[in-house]
């Protein structure tokens, strides 16, 4: 692909993007070395390599703004990859949405598809139909997230093997943490604790299309 093209995101954009993404993974005020090591990696050897500023830096909702543009095309697909960041442990906090909210503002985008995921802010684990309340009555209330995380576009090859390298190829197996021969915790698979799975796989597909079909990269090593 071009390196010129206008659907291509620049070194800014990107930048602004990750530490986004950031900004959001802190927002529970826990922030490991392993997931730190984790999007390093991401960044040196698939997203951006040149990339100099610190990536680990939380932003203003004011320079995300400032460095993603005013696109809203731009602003809407680093939002939803920011709330798959979100809803990675299966619940979405009060911070979380705060931080979601204030990006939106700063954009001036307004994504109706979130107020369903403030009816998840009540305590609970969302399960697979939304909340716990809303399975009861048969009401998916995470529909309009879902529809709205599948328009997301694929236009540049740096953000398609992030998604790639971010969301695994099939769903984890669930195990037990063991210690001094005791279990401490269980872990359930992926699928079970991500309300959004389903989107996140067939984001993947999209992503892997994109880098083979128009990008024509050999993704065999996300396989």
């Amino acid at each position: 692909m071009d390196a010129a093209s206008p659907t291509q995101y620049s070194s800014e954009q990107i930048t602004a993007w990750l530490r986004g993404l950031v900004t959001v993974a802190w927002a529970d005020g826990q922030f490991s070395d392993a997931e730190k090591a984790l999007i390093d990696q991401l960044v040196t050897t698939e997203l951006a390599p040149d990339l100099s500023t610190d990536i680990y830096e939380p932003i203003t909702p004011e320079d995300l703004a400032k460095q993603l543009g005013t696109e809203a095309s731009v602003g809407e697909n680093f939002l939803r990859t920011a709330v798959m960041v979100a809803l990675a442990d299966g619940m979405y906090s009060t911070a979380e949405d705060q931080i979601l909210e204030s990006f939106c503002q700063a954009l001036h985008l307004q994504v109706n598809a979130l107020e369903s995921l403030r009816h998840t802010l009540d305590g609970e684990e969302i399960t697979q139909g939304g909340s716990a309340h809303a399975e009861k009555h048969n009401v998916d209330v995470l529909l309009p997230v879902r529809h709205w995380l599948d328009e997301l576009e694929m236009h540049d090859p740096r953000v398609a093997r992030f998604l790639c390298k971010l969301i695994p190829p099939q769903c984890p197996f669930e195990r037990d943490v063991t210690l001094f021969g005791r279990k401490v915790v269980h872990i359930p698979p992926l699928c079970k604790l991500n309300p959004l799975y389903d989107q996140l796989v067939y984001l993947r597909f999209r992503a892997l299309s994109y880098l083979a079909d128009d990008c024509k990269e050999d993704v065999s090593k996300y396989c």
